[in-house]
C-alpha cells in the first residue's frame, strides 16, 4: 500500500491525477479521506513542475457525500468535536481552492453534498451526461455550510436558494445551466474532454495561469472601484514578466 489509503495519485508529466478510491462506498468522504486530500493538496501547492490537477472518483461515482459511518460518529460528537471536524473539512476545500494551478473535476455517477462541493471548488468541471448532483444536506437536518462560499461563487444566490433549501437532486444539464459544470459529455467522451482542457492549459503560460487564478480569488465579491487598482497592478506586472515578454514577441513575429 502506498502513502495514502483512500486516494490514489498518478503523475502524467506536469499533470497530477487524484482519484478518490473508496468505490465500495461511492467515494464518500470521512475524516481520513479529508486528511489525506488536505495533505496531498498542500504538497501539490509547492510543486514547481505541476501545471494542472484532475480529480476523479473510482468505481460508479465521483463522490456521494459524507460516509455513513462518519455520520454515525458525528451523532455522538460534542459541539467542540464537531467544530474541530468542520475546521478540518474546511481546510481541505481551501487547500484545493488555493492550488495555484487549474483543477479539473471529472464527474460521473453521483456528486452529492461534499462531492458537489468538490465540483464547486474545481476550476473546470466535466461531467458525464448521466451524472447526478445535489446539495442534499437539509434532507438529513444539516446545511451545506462549509461548501457554501464556493457554491455561491459558482452558481449564484438564486440557484443556491432553490437547491440548498430543497435538497433536491439535479441533472448534469441543470448543473451546466447554473454554472456548476462547464461541459456535459457522453461517458466515453469524458477523458477526451479533460484532455482538451489540459491541452489548452499546457499551451498557456504557467505563471500567467497561476496569476489569473490568484487574481480571481483576490477580486471576487469586491466592488469595481475597489479592485480597479489591483487589476491595473496585476496586468502591469504580467506585461513586464519574462514569460509574457517571450510569448508576446513570439506572437508578434507571426
Amino acid at each position: 500500500m502506498g502513502e495514502f489509503a483512500h486516494i490514489e495519485r498518478r503523475r502524467d508529466g506536469p499533470v497530477e491525477h487524484l482519484v478518490l478510491n473508496r468505490p465500495e462506498v461511492r467515494n464518500a468522504l470521512n475524516e481520513e479521506v479529508i486528511a489525506e486530500v488536505t495533505t496531498w493538496a498542500r504538497r501539490a501547492a509547492s510543486d514547481p513542475d505541476l501545471r494542472a490537477v484532475v480529480i476523479a472518483g473510482a468505481g460508479l461515482s465521483f463522490c456521494a457525500g459524507a460516509d455513513l459511518a462518519w455520520m454515525a460518529k458525528m451523532a455522538g460528537y460534542t459541539r467542540e468535536d464537531n467544530l474541530r471536524d468542520a475546521h478540518d473539512a474546511a481546510a481541505m476545500f481551501e487547500a484545493i481552492n488555493t492550488l495555484p494551478v487549474p483543477v479539473i473535476a471529472r464527474v460521473h455517477g453521483a456528486a452529492l453534498g461534499g462531492g458537489a462541493g468538490l465540483a464547486a471548488v474545481a476550476d473546470i468541471v466535466v461531467a458525464d451526461e448521466s451524472a447526478t448532483f445535489g446539495f442534499t444536506e437539509v434532507k438529513l437536518g444539516l446545511i451545506p455550510a462549509i461548501i457554501a462560499p464556493y457554491v455561491l461563487a459558482k452558481i449564484g444566490e438564486s440557484a443556491a436558494r432553490e437547491l440548498f433549501l430543497t435538497g433536491r437532486r439535479f441533472s448534469a444539464d441543470r448543473a451546466h445551466e447554473i454554472g456548476l459544470v462547464h461541459a456535459v459529455m457522453a461517458a466515453d467522451q469524458l477523458d477526451r474532454a479533460v484532455q482538451q482542457y489540459l491541452a489548452d492549459i499546457l499551451a498557456s503560460g504557467r505563471d500567467a495561469v497561476a496569476a489569473a487564478k490568484a487574481l480571481l480569488r483576490q477580486i471576487s465579491y469586491r466592488s469595481i472601484g475597489e479592485v480597479g487598482p489591483l487589476t491595473a497592478e496585476a496586468i502591469a506586472t504580467r506585461r513586464v514578466s519574462a514569460e509574457a515578454q517571450e510569448r508576446m514577441r513570439a506572437f508578434l513575429k507571426k
